[in-house]
């Protein structure tokens, strides 16, 4: 079941839309976006590099980098160790790359998920202690790895965490208590009394920061590091961010980046993937290229994604590139068989009456646990951890829906896990075995969800007839991109709408291809890419087999829908005709 809500957010959108050259009915999308006051708007429509926030603000990052000046000027060895997954890849290239031409000794390390786990751990911190490593520079994780921390400085090394993650804390009778790691400098905009204006960014991005304020230090041209703004954009699309403020101007000059880029690893990539750069986009981010620099750490190392965004010539970065595309073809096969299990488990087990799905898959890979999560979550819009079993016990990872917050659920039961971590709507965790079904049992007991939280809400930001849906409006809409988390793309949605006639396209037979009919009577096409068989069936149930035979036929059936949808365009021969995509219907 589905709630839709109707936005109704009010300001004066003539005024608007006459001061920033865009249309009332822009201004109203925007003023839905909570995009606010004219320094916000003009922000969210004209924002570029120049009005990116400095990275100074940010607490001890004065710090980090005298310690990084002094260790470049005395050539001591510098590791950055990273993370296994886009944020960590691109956090690492980012340090790499500043850090290199700025003159220091230093190279990287990244934690294998499987045998080492999330984030620093003591063998890393070992390793590079055996290799003569005096400084280690964290990038995507750190922030709570207080006693790994404490192991490296009592063997005299020195150790910076950039991070991005929330900052572990315990509850105490008169407030929270943060725990900080003991680094010589901890970067991290998350900190309570960190002043930097914005708190959302992803590792890559405080990374940048660093390696940019690090050569204005040192009076070098920052500028000539702007190329790493294309692995900021990945990054944070990648990693989930919300792209609002900074966000929003990383991912969009990322992107143009991105369209011409000389990385001849993302070059391979985009080419081998069968992505056209001049319509690249956030959505080529999230689910085509992303899903293949991930795919190396989930199923070998993160390393060889590292390496392709390393690869110098184009005949290393093909190679590279068609590896991770087959290991994410293979990933795509196994996560489909573990999300079947899955819903068996929770289709004819106990589980189904739960309100935290707690899936225990002994034989998933482990670094799938996460995947598979986000797909049931999908499905029964309930919080979701899957759970798998690791060399040590058991480990797992959770999604979670708006109002589960799911760090501060597993933060109730910490007696029961020997490792965990996380935010709102994501985490890691690792526990034995026999604590598997206290934990689904104590996560269900503690938790407050209504039925109503649980119902998938759909947020619809207008009605609006078909007659509005031209080439123009599908053109203005384009200024909102980049689209993804926290600046989703506009719902619009029309009641009652006739079904006139339908057709089944697709090699896989999944797409709907319809003639619709609005209560103003303006004919349009409409596709349907999701749930084609469900929309089919619900018809049939409420309007009887012969009606939608009839409708598949060509022959009008006054059968009738209400839609969510999003306004577009066929271009065909050179014919552009409007269109919609529709998204929810009831």
């Amino acid at each position: 079941m589905e709630r839709w809500t109707l936005l109704r957010k009010g300001a004066d959108f003539e005024t608007i839309g006459r001061k920033y050259h865009i249309s009332p009915r822009l201004a109203c999308l925007i003023r839905n976006r909570d995009v606010i006051g004219d320094e916000a708007i003009d922000r969210y429509l004209n924002g570029t590099i120049v009005d990116l926030y400095d990275g100074m603000l940010m607490k001890d990052m004065d710090r980090a980098l005298d310690i990084l000046r002094e260790k470049i000027a005395n050539g001591q060895r510098i590791r950055i160790i990273g993370d296994y997954d886009i944020d960590g890849v691109n956090a690492t290239y980012i340090l790499l790359e500043g850090l290199e031409k700025a003159g220091a000794s230093v190279d990287s390390d990244i934690p294998d998920r499987i045998t080492d786990g999330y984030g620093l751990n003591i063998e890393l911190i070992e390793r590079a202690y055996q290799d003569g490593v005096d400084t280690i520079v964290t990038c995507d994780n750190g922030i709570a790895a207080a006693k790994e921390i404490a192991y490296g400085k009592s063997l005299g090394m020195t150790i910076i965490v950039t991070d991005h993650h929330e900052v572990p804390f315990e509850e105490l009778e008169d407030g929270r208590r943060y725990l900080l790691p003991p680094a010589d400098a901890v970067v991290d905009p998350k900190q309570s009394d960190c002043n930097y204006p914005f708190k959302g960014l992803c590792g890559a991005a405080v990374a940048y920061k660093m390696v940019e304020a690090l050569w204005e230090s040192m009076g070098k041209d920052a500028s000539d590091l702007d190329y790493l703004i294309e692995n900021v954009a990945i990054a944070t699309v990648g990693d989930v961010m919300d792209l609002e403020n900074e966000n929003r101007i990383f991912v969009k000059e990322g992107l143009q980046m991105l369209k011409r880029t000389h990385n001849p690893g993302l070059k391979a990539l985009i080419e081998c993937t069968g992505v056209e750069r001049e319509r690249l986009n956030s959505y080529h981010i999230g689910f085509v290229l992303g899903p293949c620099i991930n795919a190396s750490g989930r199923l070998d190392t993160a390393k060889r994604a590292l390496g392709l965004l390393r690869a110098e010539t184009k005949k290393e970065a093909d190679m590279l590139a068609g590896d991770l595309k087959a290991l994410n073809d293979s990933r795509k096969e196994m996560t489909n068989i573990a999300v079947e299990k899955a819903k068996e488990l929770v289709e004819q087990s106990a589980l189904g009456q739960d309100r935290v799905l707690v899936i225990y898959l002994q034989d998933c890979h482990e670094s799938l646990a996460g995947i598979v999560a986000g797909r049931i979550r999908e499905t029964y819009y309930k919080p979701v951890f899957v759970l798998t079993d690791a060399e040590d016990g058991v480990k797992g990872s959770g999604r979670s829906i708006d109002a589960y917050h799911m760090y501060e659920e597993l933060s109730k039961c910490k007696d029961l896990l020997t490792k965990f971590g996380g935010h709102k709507l994501a985490a890691g965790l690792s526990l034995t075995k026999e604590n598997v079904e206290i934990l689904r049992r104590k996560l269900n007991e503690n938790c407050t969800l209504t039925k109503e939280e649980m119902m998938e809400k759909v947020t619809i930001d207008m009605e609006m007839p078909f007659s509005c849906v031209t080439e123009e409006m599908v053109r203005e809409l384009e200024l909102l991109e980049p689209f993804g988390k926290g600046n989703t793309k506009p719902v619009f949605a029309a009641r009652n709408i006739e079904l006139i006639s339908g057709r089944i396209l697709g090699k896989n037979k999944n797409v709907l291809k319809m003639l619709v009919c609005d209560e103003a009577h303006t004919e349009m096409d409409a596709l349907l890419f999701q749930n084609v068989p469900e929309f089919l069936q619900m018809l049939r149930e409420k309007y009887g087999m012969q009606a939608v035979d009839a409708f598949l036929n060509g022959r009008s059936t006054r059968m009738t829908v209400s839609v969510t949808y999003y306004p577009d365009v066929n271009e065909f021969r050179g014919r552009v005709t409007p269109q919609i995509v529709i998204t929810h219907y009831r």
